[in-house]
């Protein structure tokens, strides 16, 4: 992997930017990009932990591109193993004639955390969360789910039935079922984990309809939450004793991002039901809600006709895709890697607190939050960080949290460098 820093050649955002910017304002919904003059830039390749634009501007990327490049951008075994895949299968026929890399991929996925041996392949990480909410259904019987404050678990209409952030639900309130409880999301040293689970258990006291608890093991676009000491045990203990599933979104933090596979094994709990996605496929569509057998064995046998299903499920390109990606972080040690630096750079960003606007700084292993004084505050430190060369994201119910997801191979001369450049900008 490559261990170049940033290096801006022209003005951030450059005159080709600025014409191909123009070009999407002309044509695409004006809901999904935000434009103004200093944001966005429009990029042309991306490799390791860095992003060109198509001005020749290369920056330092702290976000993973949402998390996804957990091996780099274009990894070379990834995009090989896609190139391989394309050559002799681009696509098979979904819950009809499968491909022999499905089966392959649902083999390697049986193994990644006990105890959860039968997936549902999908291409989104709203369908994974779907499949697994219609999988509760099936195997409770009861409708009502239990999600968090500040949750985002995907935009699709039954996805957005759990979701914590307001802003994104409220808009479609008539389309979206009340799907059931929202509960604080509890903050390790703010909250404690006896308190929230007395609460738990009172609201489930109340009803008998409760199918499954759907929760981030740390919520990420929330900003970066990081639940109580005990608090995941403490889940899985109730959801034993009411008979409730546990249904773990690791979407975001899966794929070592934590410093383990999945961040729910730093507390050593299995849920009933994962839901992955993002960096399993490296930058192809992939993603799954994997299960124990006898909760996934709810559905009925198939007879030709597929209850929930896609044109694209266990597409094969997206399934070379995650087995490479898996190889990859197996072969890289990553997640050994980050265990190792993940502290180094949470004691690095711990030293913002010494700015006054720094109002909070948490997280683990390469996933991390600065919280600022306010929303217009971040916004302001992603745009002056982009002229600097470093790409990073708002998070936060109010935008007030700079989200800090590099990819594992990142460098430390690349991580220090982007933190050194974000401490200016602050």
């Amino acid at each position: 992997m490559s261990d170049d820093l940033e290096s801006i050649r022209s003005d951030v955002p450059g005159p080709r930017t600025a014409a191909l910017r123009a070009a999407l304002v002309r044509h695409e919904s004006r809901n999904v990009t935000y434009v103004a003059d200093d944001f966005p830039v429009v990029w042309e390749s991306a490799s390791g932990a860095t992003v060109c634009d198509v001005d020749g501007n290369r920056y330092l990327d702290l976000t993973a591109a949402f998390g996804v490049a957990n091996v780099g951008h274009s990894n070379p075994n990834v995009v090989a193993a896609i190139h391989a895949q394309s050559t002799r299968l681009m696509h098979a026929m979904g819950d009809v004639h499968p491909a022999e890399a499905r089966i392959a991929l649902l083999e390697r996925l049986a193994g990644l955390l006990p105890g959860l041996s039968k997936t549902f392949l999908a291409t989104t990480g709203s369908e994974a969360i779907e499949a697994a909410m219609k999988t509760a259904v099936l195997a409770t019987g009861k409708h009502v789910f239990i999600s968090y404050d500040g949750a985002y678990h995907g935009l699709s209409l039954g996805a957005l039935s759990l979701a914590g952030l307001s802003k994104f639900r409220e808009p479609f309130a008539p389309l979206v079922a009340d799907a059931g409880i929202r509960l604080g999301y509890p903050r390790a040293g703010a909250d404690s984990a006896e308190a929230a689970l007395r609460d738990l258990r009172a609201r489930l006291d109340e009803r008998d309809d409760v199918a499954a608890i759907v929760i981030e093991p740390i919520q990420g676009r929330g900003g970066c939450v990081v639940p109580p000491p005990g608090y995941l045990a403490g889940l899985r203990a109730i959801c034993d004793e009411r008979r409730v599933l546990l249904i773990f979104d690791e979407i975001y933090t899966g794929f070592g991002r934590t410093g383990e596979w999945f961040a729910c094994m730093h507390d050593d709990v299995v849920p009933d039901i994962i839901c992955i996605g993002k960096a399993m496929g490296s930058g192809f569509p992939v993603s799954a809600a994997i299960a124990r057998a006898a909760v996934m064995d709810a559905w009925p046998p198939s007879r030709g006709e597929a209850l929930h299903t896609s044109t694209y499920l266990g597409n094969p390109m997206g399934c070379a895709a995650a087995l490479a990606t898996i190889h990859e972080l197996e072969r890289l040690q990553a997640i050994e890697r980050v265990k190792t630096i993940g502290p180094l750079l949470g004691a690095r960003l711990d030293a913002l607190r010494a700015h006054p606007s720094v109002r909070d700084v948490r997280g683990i292993g390469f996933m991390w939050g600065v919280q600022l004084s306010d929303g217009h505050r971040a916004g302001r430190a992603v745009t002056a960080a982009l002229a600097r060369g470093v790409i990073v994201l708002q998070a936060g119910s109010d935008g007030d949290v700079l989200s800090i997801t590099p990819p594992l191979v990142m460098s430390e001369r690349q991580l220090y460098r982007a933190i050194d450049i974000l401490e200016e900008v602050l």
